[in-house]
């Protein structure tokens, strides 16, 4: 799923095309994607975007009279820059947005069909698209540290969870654990204040780093590779490569459709942490140790 850097990245490219730009035409292809049916989106149609914003991973399009176009792209949904009345993709489209700049294409990959679309009228409903978490790259220590501990529960699911982080997902949490030398299953009422500092400042520093550096990667381009497995992550998506700090093969834990990395050197103390399928089946042979 797009996060907090690749929403940014999205944003950026969407500034410079379609703000200031006419919503001429819509047309959708999937008759799943639109959730909303108040106000009618042909309404839209012929209206100026005035601007652009996120709520957690989610797109917002802005248009006079308090009305939005909300984007939620979940895990497979993505974005296409076009020369205007461009075709829309026969198994991968959604819909097709003409703008008096372009045309805008919203695609999603696989077979299931997540990806959302909603037309919003008046800025407390469009709160109620907003899951509440603390922007990570505004708020303070103290705010962070409040919504860390907030539920005692493994530093994975509190990162990632969008009413308490907004924008962070499996990925870059990753790469924020790996950046901070934390086990991604410590549990958050076991932390101490220096270590939550720590993981504050190390939050920080990879969201803005990937920000900047996607930003750079791409220019003045549309963003294409979107993605969550970067050229340059440290464990993320690395399974049985050498961690960049110590070396030793970046291991894994695996639940339900979710995969995490992490290093056993830099972040556990040399322990392996219990995969839920392989160490139940494993039982006493499953290694406790990276020796």
């Amino acid at each position: 799923m797009p996060e907090l850097p690749d929403v940014t990245l999205y944003l950026t490219a969407l500034q410079r095309r379609i703000v200031g730009a006419t919503l001429e035409h819509v047309r959708l292809k999937s008759p799943f994607l639109l959730r909303s049916i108040e106000p009618p989106i042909s309404e839209l149609e012929g209206k100026e975007v005035i601007g652009l914003r996120r709520l957690g991973k989610r797109i917002v399009l802005e248009f006079g009279e308090q009305r939005f176009l909300v984007f939620h792209l979940m895990i497979a949904g993505r974005f296409q820059w076009r020369e205007a009345g461009a075709k829309i993709p026969g198994k991968l489209g959604l819909a097709a947005f003409d703008f008096s700049s372009g045309c805008l294409l919203f695609t999603e990959a696989g077979t299931k069909k997540r990806a959302s679309l909603y037309v919003v009228q008046g800025e407390e409903k469009l709160q109620e698209h907003q899951p509440g978490g603390v922007e990570p790259l505004e708020v303070d220590l103290s705010g962070f540290t409040a919504a860390l501990l907030k539920e005692n529960r493994t530093l994975k699911r509190a990162l990632t969870d969008p009413r308490a982080f907004s924008g962070i997902g499996n990925a870059y949490s990753d790469e924020i654990f790996h950046r901070a030398g934390m086990s991604p299953v410590q549990r958050t009422k076991n932390l101490k204040p220096d270590a939550i500092e720590r993981l504050f400042h190390a939050t920080r520093e990879v969201l803005q780093e990937w920000i900047d550096r996607l930003q750079e990667e791409t220019g003045d381009d549309f963003p294409t590779k979107v993605t969550a497995f970067r050229k340059g992550m440290a464990v993320h998506g690395r399974h049985g490569k050498p961690c960049p700090v110590c070396k030793k093969p970046v291991q894994r834990i695996v639940y339900a459709e979710r995969e995490t990395n992490y290093c056993a050197i830099c972040q556990t103390n040399g322990k392996l942490l219990a995969d839920r399928a392989l160490s139940l089946l494993l039982k006493e042979d499953w290694p406790k140790t990276l020796e």
